[in-house]
């Protein structure tokens, strides 16, 4: 018996993976917004919830024995259920290059999307978040990337001369409307990649480090989460306590890292998923935005949850609400230290 099963995950994956990592403000070696790993756990539960519905004792999958995506697979699947049988083709047989793929699929009739004449296309990884770019001329990092590559977005030069404004409505820490328009996570996703995109945002080009020890260069676009990604922390700089804000830029790196290396389904993952998440109870409000030639400027923010004080930031008079004589003690407790190193010398 041979069964297909063909589902739409994309409402899961936007509620249930990439909108609790942006509540992290997540973001792997200071660039990369994780697009191709943080749909690799939801991969990994749907097979095995696929193989427990059918009664499979096997998975397979078609990740490189070169890449992350082996690693994320079946961290995820063993995590869901231990004795589950794993079958490789890229490391077990005899199918270990993008070459031998192709000879296979042309012998088999099996169509290749974006095949240029015989040569290999871009190895491209999408789904709604964004679309990755590896191989051909980027396994050269001098070589930039060619225009007709990208996908998603136009270049920053042919984006529209005119800005584009949104405003973004916050609920614990996800946006649920856009422009007053309420919307569901997915379909927030999909209206920011194509306004986003079409303002030439989003594009990215790095050598990162994969899990398995080498470097390696991808491109990536990502609009909507660039926008995301810049709107939340607006947001939260509006809302979160400054020590919460602070522990969770210490914390986030590693959040990212389990992310990056496939350790979402682990208990360290979980763990701090409910801290992030606990953190965002008052990450509600409204963040407006402006998109322009590949630039995402945040122009206002405002929120009932708002910890900022007008009456105590402003330079003009303050009535009384800050003490200014207040600062000298301050400065000089925090000086001790450093004022008796000097005497010392040191």
């Amino acid at each position: 018996i041979k069964e297909i099963y063909i589902d739409d995950l994309r409402e899961e994956f936007a509620r249930d993976f990439v909108f609790p990592m942006f509540r992290a403000n997540t973001i792997y070696e200071g660039e990369y917004l994780l697009g191709t790993s943080i749909a690799r756990p939801l991969i990994a539960k749907r097979l095995i919830e696929i193989a427990n519905e059918t009664g499979a004792d096997a998975i397979s999958h078609g990740a490189t024995g070169k890449g992350n995506d082996q690693v994320r697979f079946e961290l995820g699947a063993y995590a869901l259920r231990p004795d589950i049988k794993v079958i490789a083709p890229w490391r077990e047989w005899d199918l270990n290059s993008r070459q031998k793929l192709l000879d296979y699929a042309e012998k088999h009739g099996i169509a290749v999307e974006m095949k240029k004449g015989k040569s290999s296309p871009y190895s491209m990884d999408a789904n709604s978040l964004h679309i990755s770019y590896e191989g051909r001329i980027l396994e050269d990092p001098w070589n930039e990337p060619e225009e007709d590559m990208w996908r998603w977005t136009v270049s920053p030069e042919n984006a529209p001369d005119q800005a584009t404004y949104l405003e973004l409505n916050y609920q614990n820490g996800d946006i649920v409307a856009i422009d007053g328009e309420a919307h569901t996570p997915h379909q927030v996703m999909e209206k920011l990649n194509k306004i986003a995109g079409a303002n030439g945002i989003g594009r990215l080009d790095i050598v990162e480090n994969r899990y398995v020890g080498m470097k390696s260069r991808g491109c990536y676009e990502t609009p909507a989460g660039t926008v995301m990604l810049k709107t939340h922390r607006a947001i939260e700089s509006l809302t979160l306590d400054r020590e919460v804000a602070h522990l969770k830029d210490e914390l986030m790196p590693r959040y990212a890292s389990l992310i990056y290396n496939g350790y979402w389904w682990s208990p360290e993952r979980k763990l701090l998923q409910t801290m992030i998440d606990a953190s965002q109870v008052n990450v509600n409000g409204k963040v407006r935005v402006k998109l322009y030639k590949g630039n995402v400027t945040v122009v206002g923010r405002m929120s009932d949850n708002s910890l900022f004080d007008e009456n105590i930031a402003t330079f003009e008079e303050d009535g009384g609400a800050y003490n200014q004589k207040d600062a000298e003690g301050f400065i000089k407790l925090n000086a001790l230290r450093m004022r008796i190193a000097a005497k010392k010398g040191r």
